[in-house]
């Protein structure tokens, strides 16, 4: 995968100045754009169209402090008038084009990516492969934006909506794994961009012949592979940790890749307060 990262740097280092296809360009590595997407956004803390974004501008201000017209520029970095290529140019930089142009800067630069793995050798993740028939999800969801580091209020201002009674009359529904009540999150960018939108559910998992009741919301997951990763310790970081490591270390070593699908974190065992917890997190997986 760190080779298949920095294949993708170099083409888009080739071809600034051009549409970059990526779903082509993955394809054509043997892997899939989403799965790309997620491993890039995870390593490098940005989406890749940011950092494309980003690259562009970089290399684009010296177009703009040379004597190159501003529409020349504009046109040749992929916008179709001037207003476009300024805004663009702001987002990075801070400063007009002509600002730039006429002070020398500050301007922001992005230096081209370049990803190393390194093995450490003195942890290991607790994981297993699970082959699951289709199952649906059920329970009560709510439109979030995502949110990387602690914990995330609008999911927590959801779950505290409902009465006490939902809770245990959703784990008397749940039926299959993933066990008990879960933290799904679904619709999720590709790019996994801080403050997109995401479908969170706060539910169960149900065969998937097993009848949704009329108030509850469902989401229907299709037959596959999952990988679980098994986690104990501070709440939520020690799970924010593994799903940063599945990133860093497990997908790079692993003959595995993300699919499309909903991400699922199971509550085995909690302190009464939350602040540490066991956590199993389920992430829809293929063979690469």
């Amino acid at each position: 995968m760190i080779a298949v990262l920095n294949r993708v740097v170099d083409f888009i280092e080739e071809h600034l100045t051009e549409e970059i296809d990526v779903a082509g360009l993955t394809t054509g590595l043997g892997t899939t754009e989403y799965h790309v997407r997620r491993m890039f956004s995870s390593l490098a803390g940005m989406p890749l169209s940011e950092y494309i974004r980003r690259r562009r501008m970089t290399v684009a201000a010296a177009d703009v402090l040379g004597d190159r017209d501003l529409l020349g520029t504009a046109v040749r970095f992929g916008y179709g008038s001037t207003e476009a290529f300024s805004r663009a140019f702001r987002a990075v930089h801070g400063i007009s084009p002509g600002e730039a142009r006429r002070d020398g800067g500050p301007l922001h630069t992005q230096p081209q990516l370049r990803f190393r793995l390194t093995i450490e050798g003195n942890s290991t993740m607790e994981t297993r492969i699970a082959d699951r028939p289709a199952f649906r999800l059920v329970g009560h969801a709510a439109r979030v934006p995502l949110i990387h580091h602690g914990p995330n209020p609008h999911i927590q201002a959801h779950i505290a909506s409902l009465p006490d009674a939902e809770h245990p009359r959703l784990k008397a529904l749940s039926n299959t794994e993933p066990a008990g009540l879960l933290q799904v999150s679904a619709d999720v960018d590709p790019d996994a961009t801080e403050g997109s939108e995401l479908t969170y559910l706060h539910g169960v998992a149900v065969s998937e012949a097993t009848p949704v009741p009329d108030d509850l919301d469902a989401i229907e997951v299709p037959a596959g592979t999952w990988a679980v990763f098994r986690t104990t310790g501070p709440y939520p970081a020690a799970l924010q940790s593994t799903w940063a490591a599945t990133a860093s270390e497990w997908f790079p070593s692993n003959p595995w890749q993300l699919r499309p699908g909903p991400s699922v974190v199971a509550i085995h065992d909690r302190a009464a307060d939350f602040s540490t917890a066991t956590t199993e997190l389920w992430l829809p997986v293929e063979r690469a």
